[in-house]
């Protein structure tokens, strides 16, 4: 099939100067990309306003990207400010807000910014996201106006230098004050400073800080709490504020990731954050009704990081398989001229695996957004039955997710070879952005835990006979039942692959939960025995979330509405990747008894047929992503596959290029040699 004519591709490019391998593999595709774009923006209109979006920055000469490896620290953290600052402009100019369009502003935002992170990303979602979840409607007027047309700019200060993800370790203190009815915010301890927050550092004038609640004596745990940090006249910190940048780190150059100690900062009462709980002016304290209520806004972006994660991922394959499609190595038979690497089967199980993980957690993480979405509903109608599953579900997720594309980046990267290791490729740049995922938001082991609490009550449910709910219907499969494939092609059989996770998951969460309570009846305290079955716990949690991403990503695929041929497509994606679980995990799902060793053979053969099937269609699979190449920011994810030109064009650009002799020479070596000279004379 030739190319689609709606790729989104720079319109300078001139289609008769392009790699003709690449070309070639455009034209073996059996469907057609765009229909496939069209699925991943859930609509043509929607991809058509993407496009039209990024073509604001991309056509926009104020726009006009400059080479960010090349810079350091501080000329990168003022490129991308102003680059940030002039795209706020742009918006204001088109009339748009954060709230009727949300998704336009980050089109555009992530546009500007390519392959580096936005830099005030956290001003519009967990900044944002804590007034509009968790502050009262009156609250609300006071603050979203602020923050919607950049009055203020905010972030979200949780993490302090001694605690992260474990909120009841936090040590920042907000003690109410009844004579004054203010809050008093006090960091007590060094290891009690706010520590990684995004824009802390420099550029915020306002946060929302987590702290402990005291009042009347008593410690209510964590709430949130707006404070002001900067004077709005003149930036400096306000007084009892000491904010700083926390320095070079992986990733993030251009974010002014920052620190915060607070010493008796008064704010008033009616900045605490009091939609669901309240401190009356006599200092009494009302509770909410649900103790995890609070945690609202973090169980949408923990909701939020699979389909990012996906994102993430679709980066890192587009540009291996373009390369992939371009290089040529060695020689597969003797004699002929060298193949594309992509015709190694090896290459093809670093790639297609990872193509197929960023669809199933692009497409699943549209599902569980819908499943917040239904949530909040219910909530506010004051039914909060929802909040328990979804927030251990989104919890495990995160860090199944982000896990998984941590991982699977460095596969991608290290399928490039050395050119992978240059940061011409774009894979530096986006490891390091993506990386940080594993802890932020939750740190991923104890996010993996904290499913496993879920899991162990459900466990526990069951075996009293209690009712579960739909999704956790899995534990009571007859452990007894047995697989029937009996040649590969039966493996294509969605219901097969998905009773194996199912099974695989039963036994793994029930053998948790065992392993749990013996250790209970055996008389360990429950803090003990739950630290002594960490193992199984963990693996608990992995085998139900990679349950639900098979799940969601098949029911996913079987919704949309979209051409035959790419159904097919997605069905062979889906298959594949449920397929590659099982032989990754090979000993769990021998251990479930559903699958047998001779059946596993049957597994690698059809994985091994469906590479075949995949391998027409893997540049048109990348292509469907739609990344524009000053998005991307990648020489080797060229979408003309000119590579080699442009890695040669890109070296000699380099600062330390523009001079043959560079000033190092005079100022260290050639003082050096001489002094060597000398010697050597001397002995002479």
């Amino acid at each position: 099939m030739p190319a689609s004519k709606d790729i989104n591709v720079d319109s300078s490019l001139d289609e008769s100067k392009m790699n003709p391998d690449i070309a070639r593999e455009r034209r073996k595709a059996e469907f057609d990309p765009i229909d496939l774009t069209y699925v991943l923006d859930r609509g043509k209109d929607r991809t058509e306003l993407r496009r039209r979006t990024e073509s604001m920055v991309f056509d926009d000469p104020q726009f006009k990207k400059e080479e960010i490896a090349f810079m350091d620290q501080v000329e990168r953290f003022n490129y991308s400010i102003k680059q940030e600052l002039v795209a706020v402009k742009k918006i204001r100019e088109l009339g748009w807000n954060a709230v009727d369009n949300r998704e336009e502003v980050q089109w555009l935002r992530s546009a500007i910014h390519g392959a580096e992170e936005t830099t005030m990303s956290l001003h519009m979602s967990m900044f944002m996201q804590s007034v509009s979840f968790q502050m009262t409607e009156e609250q609300q007027k006071k603050w979203l106006a602020a923050i919607t047309n950049y009055t203020i700019i905010g972030t979200y200060a949780q993490t302090e230098l001694g605690h992260g993800t474990y909120l009841r370790g936090l040590e920042t203190t907000a003690t109410y004050d009844p004579s004054t009815q203010e809050f008093v915010l006090h960091s007590p301890t060094l290891t009690s400073l706010k520590w990684w927050p995004g824009n802390l550092g420099k550029i915020v004038t306002h946060a929302v800080v987590a702290a402990r609640l005291i009042t009347r004596g008593k410690d209510y745990g964590t709430h949130m709490f707006m404070v002001q940090l900067r004077s709005m006249k003149d930036h400096g910190s306000l007084p009892g504020i000491e904010l700083g940048d926390i320095g070079p780190k992986l990733g993030y150059a251009n974010v002014d990731n920052g620190f915060l100690r607070m010493d008796h900062v008064r704010i008033p009462r009616d900045q605490m954050c009091m939609r669901f709980s309240q401190v009356n002016p006599d200092g009494t304290y009302n509770a909410p009704p649900h103790s995890k209520l609070g945690y609202s806004s973090m169980v949408q972006i923990r909701s939020g990081l699979i389909f990012y994660a996906g994102f993430g991922l679709s980066k890192g394959a587009t540009i291996a398989t373009r390369y992939s499609a371009v290089r040529r190595q060695s020689e597969l038979i003797p004699g002929r001229p060298e193949p594309l690497i992509m015709d190694y089967q090896s290459q093809q199980m670093k790639l297609f695996p990872q193509i197929a993980t960023a669809y199933a957690f692009i497409l699943t993480g549209f599902q569980l957004g819908q499943v917040f979405l239904s949530y909040i509903a219910e909530a506010k109608e004051g039914d909060f039955s929802a909040l328990p599953e979804l927030h251990s579900t989104s919890a495990g997720l995160k860090a199944f997710s982000t896990e998984s594309t941590r991982g699977g980046l460095e596969v991608l990267r290290m399928s490039c070879g050395g050119h992978g290791f240059s940061s011409a490729s774009a894979f530096p740049e986006i490891y390091g952005v993506f990386a940080p995922a594993c802890t932020y938001e939750g740190e991923n082991t104890v996010m993996l835990l904290q499913t496993a609490r879920f899991l162990v009550k459900s466990v526990r449910q069951a075996f009293k006979g209690a009712k579960l709910t739909p999704f956790m219907s899995y534990l009571l499969l007859n452990q007894h039942e047995r697989c029937r494939a009996s040649k590969p092609e039966d493996f294509m059989n969605m219901e097969t692959l998905l009773q194996a996770y199912k099974h695989r998951a039963r036994r793994m969460v029930t053998q948790a939960g065992r392993n749990l309570e013996a250790d209970l009846k055996a008389g360990k305290i429950n803090a003990i025995a739950w630290n002594n079955n960490h193992l199984h716990l963990l693996s608990a949690s992995t085998a139900h979330c990679h349950l639900f991403v098979v799940d969601s990503f098949n029911k996913a695929v079987e919704a949309i509405q979209c051409e035959d041929r790419t159904r097919r497509i997605l069905r062979v994606l889906v298959q594949f990747y449920a397929l590659d679980g099982i032989l990754k995990n090979k000993g769990e799902f021998l251990e479930s008894g559903f699958i047998t060793v001779d059946q596993l053979d049957l597994v690698s053969k059809q994985f091994i047929s469906l590479l075949a099937v995949i391998r027409p269609n893997a540049v048109a699979l990348v292509d469907a992503f739609d990344f524009r190449d000053l998005k991307l920011g990648s020489v080797l994810g060229r979408y003309d596959g000119n590579v080699y030109e442009n890695l040669y064009k890109w070296a000699k650009s380099a600062p330390l290029n523009k001079k043959d002799v560079p000033d190092a020479y005079d100022l260290h070596i050639k003082p050096f040699l001489e002094e060597n000279q000398r010697r050597v004379q001397s002995r002479l």
